[in-house]
């Protein structure tokens, strides 16, 4: 086995990375509440299985989007402990809540791709639906 030392250093620089980590996911998280807020105000009929798979893909967006921003701040508090355990020269508790942070962090990011591809199927429906009413509009 590989024996490492964990410094300051290692935990300092994923700081950013979380940072902008959670702002994507922030932004992320506001746009999906602009289109529901949207959507409500136009009082689309979901009847229709289209809408009512779309809507279906909005919800569970907004499930994964929390708990990528979830995994995101435990991985970034976990992060913050890393260095206070150094800070305190507790180097082995340093190097497990270390590991807690990078799996919580790779956690997060597996719910981002995850939301990503649900909003791609989202895309996709809506191409779909505009391809049936050009279509449409084309033969009538």
């Amino acid at each position: 086995m590989i024996e490492h030392q964990l410094d300051l250093t290692t935990p300092a620089l994923l700081f950013p990375a979380i940072s902008l980590l959670l702002l994507a996911y922030t932004n992320r998280f506001l746009t999906l509440a602009q289109l529901l807020r949207q959507v409500r105000r136009q009082s689309i009929d979901f009847s229709h299985f289209s809408g009512a798979q779309q809507v279906k893909n909005l919800r569970f967006r907004v499930l994964l989007i929390r708990w990528m921003q979830f995994l995101g701040v435990a991985a970034f508090l976990l992060c913050t402990a890393t260095m206070l355990a150094l800070y305190l020269s507790a180097a082995g508790v340093a190097s497990l809540l270390f590991l807690g942070s990078l799996i919580t962090l790779c956690g997060s990011l597996i719910f981002s791709m995850w939301e990503i591809h649900i909003s791609m199927v989202a895309i996709n429906l809506e191409l779909e639906g505009l391809e049936r009413e050009s279509a449409e509009s084309r033969e009538g």
